[in-house]
């Protein structure tokens, strides 16, 4: 690997090392790990309540999930009573789903909690220089999550000169 591929490399790992280790900060400060719904469940709710009346094939998509575990997602939070199904007005063969009541409220309950916790976080551990960095980072990760870069096969420590799966 040249230079740049390795500091790249080094960087993607503890990037994704400490956000996880945000993300299990952050269930275990709120509680969501006790709770009676999935991350992956939280997040569908979220996107529901926060869009407009969608298809499974567009919340998969926004989720980054396949349309079979999307609809598994929504087969329960439908059950529960948090999203509804109805057919799209414009075209007869599509459902959309949207929010009931109940999900708003219970989406704007898990957001608060998570919100609550990491403002005060915020407040307490970061210096105003930190924050104003932090603020810069939250654009800096919505680049990256919209990035149309492709995932492409990196060299194994194994790999030899022939392997078909090294770059170019």
């Amino acid at each position: 690997m040249e230079p740049k591929e390795t500091l790249s490399a080094d960087l993607a790992l503890e990037l994704v090392r400490s956000m996880d280790r945000l993300r299990s900060r952050i269930r275990s400060e709120t509680g969501m790990h006790t709770g009676p719904w999935s991350r992956s469940q939280l997040a569908a709710l979220y996107r529901v309540v926060s869009g407009p009346p969608a298809t499974t094939s567009d919340l998969a998509a926004a989720e980054y999930m396949r349309p079979q575990s999307m609809a598994q997602t929504l087969a329960v939070l439908e059950k529960n009573g948090l999203v509804t199904r109805s057919p799209d007005p414009t075209d007869g063969r599509r459902v959309l789903f949207s929010a009931t009541q109940r999900g708003r409220e219970e989406a704007e309950r898990w957001l608060q909690a998570r919100e609550t916790w990491l403002t005060e976080a915020i407040d307490f551990t970061l210096t105003d220089e930190e924050r104003s960095g932090l603020t810069a980072l939250t654009g800096i990760l919505e680049r990256l999550a919209d990035s149309d870069a492709a995932s492409s096969p990196r060299r194994s420590p194994r790999s030899t000169p022939g392997d078909a799966r090294q770059r170019p």
